[in-house]
């Protein structure tokens, strides 16, 4: 490998902002924050908004569209494609 033109790759602790919640995984995001860690380690500190334990979507507190009180059906009942109504000839009077 070339010296010098590679990003600096090495161990970071994420913590979402929202529970608290710490992991360490490799990257290469530029920190300005060190934290030091239950073993002693003294890691470069990345703050996210939310993580896998906070998202509603990984927690299973999302809503599924389908159950939202009977709004997607009132909304196909209001502007869904009615069928097309066949043409009767005209009668000349």
């Amino acid at each position: 490998m070339k010296t010098g033109i590679h990003p600096n790759y090495r161990e970071v602790c994420f913590t979402d902002l929202s529970n608290g919640f710490k992991f360490v995984t490799r990257s290469c995001v530029n920190t300005k924050e060190m934290v030091k860690m239950e073993d002693g380690r003294e890691l470069p500190l990345y703050k996210l908004d939310t993580s896998s334990e906070s998202h509603p979507f990984y927690t299973g507190t999302q809503k599924s569209v389908d159950n939202m009180g009977g709004r997607v059906e009132r909304f196909r009942n209001r502007f869904g494609k009615t069928p097309a109504k066949a043409a009767t000839p005209e009668v000349a009077a």
